[in-house]
């Protein structure tokens, strides 16, 4: 156990090897929380929905910050060969698991950062 331990502090030293920290890399940040609660909220969205939905985006941001998440395999897209363009986003299985933690954050978050 002590030497299971001291392998955990070790690795913990620096802190780009934590889990929390490469979860806030790659998942954290200002916008792509908000992207995936509201995915969590409404299922499937438009760009155009997306955009309209966070306040102070800019429709560059918001498109690079689907591409890290469906990089990520957290989100799915979907694109319809129709004119005009038609793409909707859907979160994948692995982007639905973050709904307890996210919920938890929200929680958390409401009793003690207000």
């Amino acid at each position: 156990m002590k030497t299971e331990r001291k392998k955990t502090e070790k690795k913990y030293q620096q802190a780009k090897e934590c889990p929390i920290t490469i979860f806030m890399e790659q998942i954290g940040g200002k916008w792509k929380p908000v992207i995936i609660w509201l995915l969590l909220l409404n299922e499937v969205m438009r760009f155009n929905e997306l955009d309209k939905a966070i306040d102070g985006i800019s429709q560059k941001m918001l498109s690079q910050q689907l591409k890290d998440l469906e990089k990520l395999k957290i989100i799915h897209r979907k694109s319809y060969p129709v004119i005009p363009p038609k793409v909707e986003y859907r979160l994948t299985e692995k982007g639905k698991s973050l709904k307890e933690n996210l919920t938890n954050i929200m929680e958390w978050s409401n009793m003690n950062l207000k």
